[in-house]
This record gives C-alpha cells, sequence and structure tokens, in this order.
C-alpha cells in the first residue's frame, strides 16, 4: 500500500509564490488522492490562506514565535506517514514525491530532500550564492538537509521530538543531529529537485539573510556531533569576528602591519569560499570571481556578526 505524504507549507504573506509552491504538489506524478496539504499560515494579509483554499490544502491560522512552531503544528495535524516539509517559495519537481517515497523505502533512512537550485531568471548574486550549496550529483547519505525541501518518516520525526520551537534558525540542522544521534540515516537525492525563488537579489538581502540564519549557528553547532566539518562551521565566524575587532582596534592605535595582518586573515575563509564556488558554477574569468568574492565575503561577515547581533526575520524580508 502506498504512503499518505502530507505537506507542510507555512507562509506569511506569499500568496503568489504559495499558489506556485502547491499547484507543482498537486501535479506531482503521486495519487492526488495520496497527497495531503497542510498550509500554516501566520496572520497573512494578501490573501495566501485563500490560495491555499482554493488548491485543496487545509489552512492552519496559527501565530507563532518561529517558522519550527509553525511546522510542528502542521505536523501535529498531518494525517500521512510520510511528512514533507516545503516553503512557500520553492517549486518541486513533477516525480518529487514518487523519488521521496523511494528513497524512504530503503531500511534505516529516515529522511531525504536536496539542497534547492536557484531560479532560471538568477541575476548573479543568487548565480553567485547557488554557488555556496554543495549537492551531491546521485543518492549518498548527509549530516543535514534543509527544512524547506526535507521528506521525514513521521515515526522519526515524533521521535526526537520534531523541531525545536525555541530556535529563531538553524532548526533544520538541530533536527538532523538528533537523527543522526539515534542511529538514523539521512540521503540526499538529486531526484527531489526544487527551485528556489527567494534567494537574495541583492548583497544587502544576502546580509541580512545571513544575519538571520546565522543567530543560532553555535548553539546548534555545540549541541550537535563534535565533527572536523561542524567545528569548521562554527569557528570560521569566530575567527573572523576576532581577528575584525583586532583590525579596527589596530587601526585606531595606528598599528598598521597588526591591522593588516588582521584583516589578510579575516579575509582568507571567504578567498577559500569564493574558489570553491568558481568551481562548482564553472564560471572562469575575472567578472566572475570578483562576483564569487563579494558574495563570500558578505556571507561569511554576515555569519560573523549574527555572533554579535541577532538579525530579525522582519529586517530580512525588509532588504
Amino acid at each position: 500500500m502506498r504512503a499518505l505524504v502530507s505537506f507542510i507549507v507555512p507562509v506569511r504573506n506569499d500568496a503568489e509564490r504559495l499558489r506556485r509552491c502547491l499547484s507543482s504538489i498537486v501535479n506531482n506524478s503521486y495519487p492526488r488522492e495520496l497527497i495531503e496539504m497542510i498550509v500554516i499560515d501566520n496572520h497573512s494579509t494578501d490573501g495566501s490562506g485563500r490560495v491555499a483554499r482554493d488548491a485543496g490544502a487545509v489552512v492552519l491560522h496559527v501565530t507563532a514565535g518561529s517558522v519550527a512552531e509553525l511546522r510542528n503544528r502542521g505536523a501535529r495535524a498531518a494525517l500521512g506517514t510520510i511528512l514533507a516539509f516545503v516553503d512557500s517559495d520553492h517549486e518541486i519537481d513533477r516525480r518529487w514525491i514518487e523519488n521521496a517515497v523511494d528513497v524512504l523505502a530503503t531500511p534505516n533512512v529516515v529522511a531525504t530532500g536536496a539542497l534547492c537550485v536557484a531560479e532560471p531568471s538568477a541575476n548573479w548574486v543568487q548565480q553567485q550564492y547557488d554557488g555556496l550549496r554543495d549537492r551531491p550529483p546521485a543518492r549518498q547519505d548527509v549530516p543535514w538537509l534543509g527544512s524547506g525541501n526535507l521528506a521525514i518518516k513521521r515515526a522519526a520525526f515524533e521521535m526526537v521530538g520534531g523541531f525545536n520551537a525555541d530556535l529563531t534558525a538553524c532548526e533544520d540542522v538541530d533536527l538532523c543531529n538528533r537523527l543522526i544521534a539515534n542511529g538514523h540515516r539521512i540521503v540526499a537525492d538529486p531526484a527531489l529537485r526544487s527551485i528556489h525563488f527567494g534567494d537574495p537579489r541583492t548583497l544587502k538581502a544576502l546580509f541580512f539573510g545571513e544575519l538571520w540564519r546565522g543567530r543560532d549557528n553555535l548553539t546548534v553547532t555545540f549541541r550537535g556531533p563534535k565533527t572536523i566539518r561542524n567545528l569548521r562551521s562554527a569557528l570560521i565566524p569566530v575567527l573572523q569576528l576576532i581577528a575584525l575587532i583586532t583590525c579596527a582596534a589596530a587601526i585606531v592605535v595606528q598599528w598598521w602591519w597588526i591591522a593588516a595582518t588582521a584583516l589578510l586573515l579575516a579575509f582568507a575563509p571567504a578567498v577559500a569560499r569564493a574558489t570553491v564556488m568558481l568551481q562548482r558554477k564553472l564560471r572562469p574569468g575575472i567578472a566572475g570571481a570578483v562576483q564569487a568574492l563579494a558574495v563570500a565575503i558578505v556571507y561569511d561577515f554576515a555569519r560573523a556578526l549574527a555572533i554579535l547581533t541577532q538579525g530579525s526575520h522582519r529586517a530580512r524580508r525588509s532588504a
């Protein structure tokens, strides 16, 4: 017997992109009677709830402080044995559900998904930002998948307590850490393709987006497994922040060689990140290198500053 798949889609004032998202779910190759759509509407004023109802979704009007809580509320109302978490600004591939069900039939695999891809009309910021994503070419075990394009077995989700509603960001990393700690596997599959129409279009939007996303990075990292990858993710922003503070202090007292050294150390991880981005996107030339470096610098510095100040979701959306 085929599984009932429940899609859980949080939304706030995103009617047009929600319409496209729900259409891509309804038009999947999977039997329509085995697809449930639950839209958690966080006080939208643009008709998002009406769009969801017209598409055949169950609409829950919920006020919550975090997107993690919105997703948890949707999961509690869902009937399916598979929970599919998709964000309103995503459009999934037509065979997404079939592929997700197939992956989850593998023993001990409880979650699957894929890192999203940039929209077809992406500008240079979005194209370079997409180079930050490390997408495997075939199915493989991974330590983490984003909650905007994720399918998970309901039993495993409930066993670990769902998303941590106290987290404003990085709730997906935290969930994956707990799943793996309980002996489960998470598998990325490029066939679960999802186009993201919410990538930042400007460097300003990128800065405020990563300032918001990075706010819980240290907390989640040190709760999870102490792997080299995880520790690197936490320590690089800390070291960059120290280098930036050192550079500023050295400039004040006119210790120019210390300032220059600290600035070089602060930029070094961004240079390395830009190099990887260029290799992934295959955009050679001076223009491509400058664009990749600009995106990498803004990304890294926003993540470093997130240690000192908590970015807001409102500022992120405004940018």
